[in-house]
């Protein structure tokens, strides 16, 4: 049987391959030290587990469930973009809960992107961009982040090009994997930019509560809903990554357009999961500056790692990862990457994964407990 086409543009995702050869080391022995992948090894707030626990047992919890969720979900999402961001929504019609948010990248291109249509990716950004988007023959153009500029586009010279195809613009503030944030300024002239160019602007938002003392939504610069939607998940702010909790947020003429694909795609939410999504949205702020406690502890120990292999990064950026900067002379990002796998058992990933503008760099996770963190330091 021969496959389909779209699988000639695609590969297979590199964390999938990298991993399968890191599980492979540690078979034969090896104490690898896992620092590559975005996974919380921490737990759901017991509030959470009970819920999701008390929940199985409600009459209908095993029913097929709504392909928009369940009401209260819908409520409790608009209350914390209200309470986080100062965002109104109407929950009724401007939110689509999603089975976490790499779903709704998929939704997005397969409801606004003809076979030839381009959408504007970041280079460094989440590879799922381009991979989603040649898999709906649409037609990916990369635009430029560098280090010099704030890990934000020079939309000036991004206006000079001809944009007639562009149908999607992908963002990711704060940005992954450099954890560089954008200011009000920043996110008005994204939102300028794209309607001057007819584009549906996406911005990734998963990161803005890991160690971030300003959280930002797009959707809070006046008139954004016109023309963005905003991703957003559970992951990584709520410990949940497996529970596959994410969110859509925008116009209601926009949600309808996603919820079209969607509901053609699945046949809704486990009630237990949403039940569980319900009560981490309600959690106060014991839990945010808990969860900061530890990330920033992590941190610290990261840098030490990094000033060991002579890395330099930004103090200030935000999200559960380091980027570095590798030191002058330095081999490739992959090479570099390899060295250390093989002679010290530690896996870090290469910026290069990320786009070409990650070439020089490496990306530590902050998902590792500090006394493996240590361990690492000690191996150097």
């Amino acid at each position: 049987m021969i496959t389909a086409d779209r699988l000639n543009t695609v590969q297979e995702y590199y964390f999938s391959k990298k991993l399968r050869e890191v599980r492979g080391l540690m078979a034969e022995g090896k104490p690898i030290i896992n620092m590559g992948i975005g996974s919380p090894d921490l737990a759901p707030s017991p509030q959470v587990l009970e819920t999701l626990r008390d929940s199985i047992i409600e009459a209908g919890a095993h029913q097929y469930q709504s392909y928009q969720g369940l009401p209260q979900l819908r409520e409790a999402i608009a209350d914390f973009y209200q309470q986080k961001f100062q965002v109104t929504v109407d929950p009724s019609s401007e939110i689509l809960p999603l089975m976490g948010s790499k779903e709704g990248i998929m939704h997005i291109s397969m409801a606004f992107l003809n076979e030839g249509d381009e959408a504007l990716l970041p280079n460094p950004g989440y590879p799922t961009y381009a991979s989603v988007t040649n898999l709906v023959g649409g037609a990916p153009v990369t635009y430029d982040l560098k280090a010099e500029n704030g890990w934000f586009p020079d939309l000036e010279e991004l206006s000079k090009k001809d944009l007639t195809k562009v149908k999607l613009m992908w963002i990711s503030y704060p940005h992954m994997p450099t954890g560089a944030t954008a200011t009000k300024e920043q996110l008005e002239s994204l939102v300028d930019f794209a309607k001057e160019n007819e584009i549906l602007l996406v911005n990734d938002n998963p990161y803005s509560f890991v160690l971030s003392s300003n959280p930002t939504s797009i959707l809070s610069i006046e008139g954004a809903k016109d023309c963005t939607l905003e991703l957003n998940s559970l992951s990584k702010t709520f410990n949940m990554a497996g529970w596959r909790v994410g969110m859509l947020l925008g116009s209601a003429e926009h949600i309808t357009a996603v919820l079209k694909v969607k509901s053609n795609m699945d046949s809704g939410m486990f009630y237990g999961i949403q039940k569980g999504a319900i009560a981490a949205l309600q959690s106060g702020p014991e839990w945010f500056e808990a969860l900061d406690k530890v990330y920033t502890k992590r941190r610290e120990l990261m840098f030490q790692l990094a000033d060991k292999l002579g890395c330099t990064y930004d103090e200030n950026a935000v999200g559960m990862f380091v980027w570095c900067k590798l030191p002058e002379g330095a081999p490739s990002s992959e090479s570099f990457i390899d060295e250390v796998l093989y002679d010290k058992d530690i896996f870090i990933a290469p910026g290069t994964i990320f786009g070409s503008n990650g070439e020089g760099y490496i990306r530590f996770s902050l998902c590792v407990k500090e006394e493996k963190i240590e361990e690492a330091i000690e191996r150097f």
